[in-house]
């Protein structure tokens, strides 16, 4: 009777996650499409050792 129970809980499980997973990126009409990714900003670079602002010429991402 556990395992009936244990197995019908995972299962419950399984099946309630499988929408939020869904990628929930829409586009201006509602439709589905891919979500874009965001390629994650370098918040400091270096220069010759040192910080430097990333705009400097020759820095590069720390």
């Amino acid at each position: 009777m556990r395992k009936l129970i244990v197995a019908a809980s995972l299962l419950a499980f399984a099946v309630g996650t499988a929408p939020a997973t869904a990628a929930p990126c829409k586009d201006a009409k509602g439709r589905f499409m891919k979500c874009p990714t965001v390629a994650p900003k370098a918040t400091k670079c270096r220069l010759n050792g040192k910080f430097a602002k990333c705009g400097t010429p020759g820095a590069k991402p720390a």
